[in-house]
């Protein structure tokens, strides 16, 4: 069967509900494009000052972390400085105690020096006018003992020549010859006795400086 005919007025309201249609969806396309388009642009503006705003709190706080690491330093370098002026007073006054204690040190070993050396003058100018005094008291003993030596022989050879003399009285008849004889005893009595005496002196004058040479070894052993 033959499809039946369509009326005209049919056909054109058709094409007109169609064109329509395609309208509708176009206009309907286009605003959904202008809100997407439009919410994107929002989206992006918010995106834009979020990003603008934690780029200046990023920003914000760097300069706050370069503001305390700049005090962080100056309070170090105030500290580190401080710290120097204090040890270099420190060392100064250390240098300045070690410089007086010296100066003491040496002040108190100059005194002890010239001390022990006034010490050691005066002992030796003791020694040396104690020497003087034992030197004049031994010259003295030696002349005292020189003294009587001479008068002992002076005595022994007048005794001896009394002596002769008095044997010479009591025996008259003794020949010439006696007195030549005689005279030897005379002669040889005095030596006897002066070399008695001159033994008994030189011994005296070791003993005296046997004593004084061990007065003056004591003294030196002492110094």
């Amino acid at each position: 069967m033959a499809p039946p005919q369509a009326h005209p007025n049919q056909a054109l309201q058709v094409l007109t509900l169609a064109q329509r249609t395609a309208e509708e969806h176009v206009a309907r396309a286009h605003h959904q494009a202008d809100k997407i388009r439009t919410d994107a642009l929002a989206a992006a503006e918010q995106i834009a000052r979020d990003a603008q705003a934690h780029g200046h709190n990023v920003r914000r706080e760097a300069e706050k972390i370069l503001t305390d690491a700049r005090a962080a330093a100056e309070q170090i370098a105030r500290d580190s400085h401080a710290r120097t002026e204090e040890a270099r007073r420190s060392a100064e006054k250390i240098v300045a105690d070690a410089r007086a204690a010296a100066g003491t040190i040496g002040e108190d070993a100059q005194a002890n020096a010239d001390h022990l050396n006034l010490q050691a003058r005066q002992r030796y100018d003791d020694v040396v006018g104690s020497l003087g005094t034992k030197r004049e008291a031994l010259q003295q003993q030696i002349e005292a003992l020189e003294h009587f030596d001479r008068e002992y022989r002076q005595r022994l050879t007048t005794f001896m020549q009394g002596q002769l003399r008095a044997l010479w009285v009591d025996q008259p008849q003794v020949n010439a010859e006696l007195p030549e004889q005689a005279e030897a005893p005379v002669s040889a009595a005095p030596r006897h006795g002066a070399e008695d005496a001159e033994e008994s002196v030189p011994a005296q004058r070791q003993s005296a400086e046997d004593e004084v040479g061990e007065e003056n070894e004591e003294e030196l052993s002492e110094r």
